[in-house]
């Protein structure tokens, strides 16, 4: 039978790249003579920009340690074993890199073991245990504290999660069955499936105590100091730690059934790692851990081999690295400074825009308008949403005041834009007011001005060729709402110089978003797909096949809402431009719906109301309908949906409008929110062959974001 040791000796050497954590042992006196105690510091030796994780030598090392702990707790040497981390970092779980590199069931399932094997020790120790989160725990980091006897967590800390479900594992070293135990079935469902489901949310300490994962919180400055302190009274019993009771009667059932219509109403049943994660909490209601840590390792090694998690490590790793690097961008010594912006409009998006710049550059920004009115209602949207940030305590008083100074309006160009350094129009999305708007503001802006434009699908080429300068210039599409998706479709027109696009990316950096370089093509990247995809579930409805049918034929997918939710969201005037737009660049694959037009005209925002708070087919725009009699079923909506969407991608890439298919999948992920276990995308169009039927190759080789071969 194999022992720990072999395990993850078998491990390490399919994985020889591994960023290795050592675990220190050091031994100190505690507080009020309480005793010898020992304390290990997991630590791989680099900064807190690069977090400790655990792949199998770091496992191997805190094993290790644990063998001298173990020994000198039996020996009566010391009273008592803490696990802490390096400065601002505890740990934040396995190492992801470690899991792509697995090709059999066996190996992924001795990943499993190995975890559990060297924390569960921890809870074996002959003296008692403390975990202190001292900084960022994640998956693994979060588990071995689970594994301790107590736990303490600093006020400061940033981030704490079990992020297993988001990118399609479970917590399966020792997450899905102590959690419950710990604070309860409802309190676990939450951090595990509805945290995890909505976008990886993090807990900041106070929250982690609240739940009850922390039995004490102290500051960030004196965190470990008092953490000894309060370890002391807990081992002389001056201090008890009380924990509520956990309810294991039908309390338990119900929140199990609540993270199951929670993982249904986010990925439909489409990716299993959330109904894996519930199955064994809900298993763990009898408290045995043995029975638990057994299904975790089945359920971590089953989901490893699957398509959906190395689809989402394919997803996280776009979003934290390439996303950080964009392919194509010059080199970023060419960006001019940025100390004024000008935005030219004053409605909704303008004034998203202007909020945006204001708190994430800081610096003064004026925005346009074609009346008073309009300037007044936008610089006071601004100031609106400044004081609900106020209000919600995310700014203090003074922040607030001077947010609100650096945002201001004119309707004077010249005055507004004279010392502009950055100016971005959000006008009307029709091409001559555009160019006119250009022309207004190259006429007194200084010739080193960037000018930008937040169009969704028109040519920035064709917008900059009546300028004395169109080298600078470019595209900088947001998506809506603003303050929410990450994405910036950054274009490139045919003259936009390297120092416009330096800037550009500069200024996205600073406003924190994922800037992706696009070329100048037809509605750029997410808009002609999201218009593909949407095109021909409009197809199918106009030819016959009933609403209902068309819409949940692609719920399998597990997007974030069905297609004619996200065309209310998007609003169906500008679904019908974009189409428009499309349809005369691409006459051969783009049609332009006669029922959304119809729709369009009578004013609709929609198809749907929600009477009944679900959404149901407005009578109105029933009426408006003119359907043929092609009626198809689901599954045929679903392939050719499918394979108009692999199609166009296939174009895409052929025509360069972007660099790689990675592209493609980074802005689905970040620009209209496609979930992490389709990586995007083109990792689920390879899964399915229809990458293959449709254009004869895969988008990605084989190992990336799928098994090696």
């Amino acid at each position: 039978m194999s022992t720990t040791a072999d395990l993850l000796k078998g491990a390490a050497e399919l994985f020889p790249d591994e960023v290795v954590t050592q675990a220190h042992v050091r031994h100190l006196d505690l507080p009020q003579g309480a005793g010898k105690f020992a304390l290990i510091t997991l630590d791989n030796g680099l900064d807190h920009t690069k977090p400790t994780t655990f792949g199998p030598q770091s496992l191997a090392n805190l094993d290790a340690a644990i063998d001298q702990v173990e020994k000198e707790a039996a020996e009566g040497g010391i009273v008592g074993v803490g696990v802490t981390g390096k400065p601002f970092i505890f740990a934040v779980g396995a190492d992801l890199k470690g899991l792509e590199v697995l090709k059999r069931h066996e190996d992924a399932v001795a990943i499993g073991k190995g975890g559990h094997d060297v924390f569960k020790r921890l809870a074996a120790l002959a003296v008692p245990t403390f975990a202190y989160y001292n900084g960022a725990a994640m998956g693994g980091g979060v588990e071995v504290g689970l594994h301790c006897t107590y736990r303490t967590v600093s006020r400061a800390l940033p981030a704490f999660s079990l992020p297993e479900v988001f990118l399609g594992l479970v917590p399966g070293w020792g997450g899905c069955t102590l959690l419950p135990n710990i604070i309860g079935a409802d309190r676990a469902v939450s951090v595990i499936i509805e945290n995890s489901l909505n976008q990886n949310k993090q807990l900041k300490g106070q929250q982690v105590f609240d739940l009850g994962i922390a039995d004490a919180i102290f500051d960030g400055a004196d965190f470990l100091e008092q953490s000894l302190i309060w370890t002391a009274s807990v081992l002389k019993g001056t201090t008890e730690v009380d924990r509520a009771e956990v309810d294991r009667g039908e309390a338990w059932d119900r929140a199990v059934e609540r993270g199951r219509f929670i993982a249904d109403g986010k990925v439909h049943g489409a990716a299993p790692a959330a109904y894996r994660a519930l199955d064994i909490i809900a298993q763990a209601k009898n408290g045995d851990l043995r029975q638990g840590f057994d299904a975790e390792d089945q359920a971590l090694a089953d989901l490893i081999m699957s398509g959906e998690l190395r689809s989402g490590i394919y997803a996280f790793n776009l979003v934290q690295k390439r996303g950080k690097r964009p392919a194509g961008a010059p080199d970023k010594s060419l960006a001019r400074p940025v100390t004024k912006v000008g935005v030219v409009g004053a409605g909704l998006m303008a004034s998203q825009l202007a909020l945006l710049f204001a708190r994430r550059l800081e610096v003064p920004v004026v925005l346009t308008d074609i009346d008073q009115e309009r300037v007044d209602k936008g610089v006071g949207y601004v100031h609106g949403e400044i004081d609900k940030l106020l209000g919600k305590g995310r700014i203090n008083q003074d922040k607030a005041n001077r947010l609100k100074g650096l945002v201001s309006g004119s309707l004077d160009k010249a005055a507004a834009f004279g010392d502009a350094d950055f100016v971005i129009e959000a006008v009307f999305e029709e091409m001559g007011v555009k160019q006119q708007v250009f022309a207004e503001v190259e006429a007194v802006v200084p010739e080193t001005a960037i000018l930008a434009t937040n169009t969704s699908s028109l040519s920035v080429s064709e917008m900059a060729s009546k300028l004395k300068h169109p080298e600078r210039v470019v595209g900088f599409h947001f998506f809506n709402p603003v303050a929410i998706l990450p994405l910036l479709e950054i274009v490139r027109g045919e003259r936009t110089d390297d120092a416009a696009l330096a800037t550009a990316f500069a200024v996205a950096k600073s406003l924190k978003k994922t800037a992706v370089l696009v070329k100048d093509a037809p509605a750029f990247v997410v808009n002609r797909i999201l218009t593909r995809f949407m095109g021909e579930i409009q197809n199918v409805i106009d030819e016959g096949t009933p609403v209902e049918t068309a819409e949940k034929a692609v719920e399998p997918l597990g997007l974030p809402m069905s297609p004619l939710v996200l065309l209310e969201l998007v609003g169906p005037a500008i679904g019908l431009h974009v189409s428009e737009t499309l349809a005369a660049a691409f006459p051969d694959r783009f049609k332009v719906s006669p029922n959304l037009a119809a729709v369009v005209k009578a004013g609709k925002r929609g198809f749907y109301v929600y009477d009944s708070g679900k959404p149901e087919l407005d009578p109105e725009v029933a009426a408006l309908l003119v359907q043929g009699d092609t009626a198809l079923t689901e599954e045929q909506v679903r392939a050719r949906v499918l394979d108009a969407v692999a199609q166009e991608i296939g174009l895409m890439l052929d025509e360069g409008v972007v660099a790689e298919a990675q592209d493609i999948d980074l802005c689905l992920i970040t620009g209209a929110g496609w979930p992490f276990h389709l990586g995007g995308l083109t990792p689920y169009l390879d899964r399915e062959g229809i990458s293959e039927r449709v254009n004869g190759k895969r988008f990605l080789t084989q190992g990336v974001a799928s098994i090696p071969a």
